[in-house]
């Protein structure tokens, strides 16, 4: 085995463990590259073939299969019980005034702290409608 053999071997073996420690397929392409080059370094290829193929396969790899490999690998995202919270409408029932931290509405059978979006008062019994959530507190808008 020559200098380049060992070059090969070595590319090979850090795009994989690149690819081990991602959970997205993202250096699998390469993997592949190397490794063809390593093969035409071991049957005596001239470096620019190696180097080429490398390049061209790699390329070709990553251009045509990443497209459906992204479409079955990536994680769904699902909402969850707090994302469910925006957008909905409550009734406040401690009067929301963001300079003193207070303030408190029901959104169905739950109450939550809250916070005025725009920083304006919002007296007790206004309808609201949750804008965001951060940590245990919703940031509300008074129902239009």
């Amino acid at each position: 085995m020559d200098l380049e053999s060992y070059v090969w071997f070595a590319l090979t073996v850090v795009f994989i463990i690149m690819e081990a420690a991602t959970v997205t397929m993202v250096s699998i392409w390469f993997v592949v590259g190397a490794l063809a080059a390593l093969i035409v370094s071991l049957l005596g290829g001239a470096l620019w073939l190696q180097v080429g193929l490398f390049l061209v396969l790699s390329a070709l790899l990553l251009w045509c299969l990443r497209p459906v490999v992204k479409k079955h690998f990536t994680p769904k995202l699902e909402k969850t019980n707090v994302d469910a919270v925006i957008g909905s409408v409550g009734r406040v029932t401690e009067q929301i005034r963001n300079v003193d931290a207070c303030g408190h509405v029901k959104l169905g059978a739950m109450e939550w702290a809250a916070r005025s979006t725009d920083g304006t008062t919002i007296e007790e019994g206004t309808l609201v409608r949750v804008d965001r959530v951060e940590g245990v507190r919703v940031f509300v808008s008074i129902q239009k």
